[in-house]
């Protein structure tokens, strides 16, 4: 997505704000960035909820174990709110945009003009459409409320099935096994976390939930929740029934880009954004889940649900507004932590990436590489973070590397560099749209 450069207004004379449509990560983080960039004029944050903008990975995770308290922990306190003159509007959302006025109209009725827009409205679960879907006891996890709901179900003996064996659905199935419950996972695919890693990762969690008394169940094609006015029970296609107390549909997420597609900016599973998070309006950026835009590392075209992309993201956009320099792109990272293990991932992989693996998966430790056309495209590692950070610089540089010497763990991944490799060979494009989660 291509745009001509803009003039950037200074703060003396602007009259209007900027708005922020969403107080996640991405849309605090714009208005963080902005006062930390010198911006001297308005700035006006639209928050959905009417509690303080918090963190939203330990929903998932710190949030629901045995003991934990309830609260999660805030983005900014209120002081830094205060003190840097960032006026909010809580419980409030935005209805439409009139883009020529250069106005929103809120979900109180009034209308307020804008200097700059930032849609930040993330993105929200996507809807389990069974019959049943509707009964007491069916959940999805996206706000601090699901989690707390969730948390409340989550007793000892309880029978949970989750629906997707993805981040999210593995989280919260590693939470209920720890608090005693009976945990049933049903998967379309045939393994775990088929979407975002390879099959060695997939099969080394996958038997670490079984010894935690995990069960799954693959190639499961639910088609309906059964029970009078709770979830009794989940029916598959082949005629399956997992008896259940509670249900935890973990099946993706869906981008909150309806209000940008009334105002008639480009979206495709996403907002469309340059490099600097600009809409196909100049006057109008987006940043974070909601957003698709084209990898400066790969060319994919891609939408990125993390915490480093949604404040990634922030900072360029609010240096755009002001006219300032952004940090060069980081390379994406993602993690999770289940059972007490953690998987970080660094890059983007694709399906059809060579695999491989550095380190024996049944010692509990090791690392994956994932190469196309010969360079370092992605890097898991398990357990450790050995190969983490060299890798991230070699994915940013577009390394070649020696299969042969990726494989040998022995080896540090920066000594795996071909001896005739040419560091200025360009970087592959490849224009397959990309959906990463964390």
């Amino acid at each position: 997505m291509k745009q001509e450069p803009t003039e950037h207004e200074p703060t003396a004379g602007v009259t209007a704000p900027v708005i922020i449509v969403g107080a996640g990560h991405s849309g605090v983080a714009v208005a963080a960035g902005l006062r930390a960039r010198g911006w001297e004029g308005g700035i006006l944050l639209l928050e959905a909820e009417k509690e303080t903008p918090y963190e939203r990975p330990p929903l998932s995770k710190e949030l629901l174990k045995e003991g934990a308290p309830d609260e999660s922990a805030v983005l900014r306190k209120e002081k830094f709110y205060e003190d840097k003159r960032i006026d909010r509007f809580r419980g409030i959302t935005a209805e439409s945009i009139d883009r020529k006025g250069a106005t929103v109209l809120l979900s109180d009725g009034s209308r307020h003009a804008y200097h700059r827009l930032v849609i930040a409205t993330g993105s929200r679960a996507r809807p389990l459409t069974v019959p049943g879907a509707e009964l007491a006891g069916v959940q999805s996890l996206r706000t601090r409320d699901d989690a707390l709901e969730l948390k409340r179900l989550l007793v000892r003996g309880a029978r949970v099935a989750i629906i997707g064996a993805g981040y999210i659905g593995l989280e919260v199935a590693a939470a209920a096994a720890a608090k005693g419950c009976e945990v049933t996972v049903l998967e379309f695919q045939d393994r775990v976390m088929s979407r975002v890693t390879s099959e060695p990762v997939s099969r080394h969690f996958e038997r670490l939930h079984e010894q935690h008394g995990v069960r799954f169940i693959f190639g499961a094609a639910v088609t309906a929740i059964e029970g009078d006015e709770r979830a009794e029970c989940v029916v598959t296609a082949d005629g399956t029934a997992v008896r259940a107390d509670v249900v935890l549909a973990g099946i993706g997420v869906l981008p909150n880009q309806e209000l940008a597609a009334e105002a008639g900016l480009e979206c495709r599973d996403g907002i469309l954004v340059d490099g600097d998070g600009r809409t196909s309006d100049p006057a109008i950026y987006a940043t974070g889940d909601v957003t698709r835009f084209t990898s400066p590392i790969d060319g994919a075209s891609q939408r990125l649900e993390c915490i480093q992309n949604a404040q990634a993201q922030a900072d360029r956009v609010a240096a755009h507004i002001t006219g300032q320099h952004a940090a060069v792109p980081e390379i994406p990272w993602f993690w999770t932590v289940q059972h007490g293990v953690r998987l970080q991932t660094a890059g983007v992989r694709h399906p059809e990436d060579d695999v491989i693996v550095r380190g024996v998966p049944a010692d509990g430790r090791f690392s994956v590489v994932y190469l196309r056309a010969g360079r370092l495209a992605a890097v898991d590692t398990i357990a450790g973070l050995t190969d983490f950070r060299p890798a991230r610089k070699l994915i940013a540089q577009g390394a070649r590397i020696d299969p042969t010497l990726a494989a040998d763990p022995g080896i540090p991944l920066t000594d795996a560099i071909p001896t005739d490799a040419n560091p200025t060979d360009p970087n592959p494009a490849d224009a397959d749209p990309v959906t990463a989660r964390i």
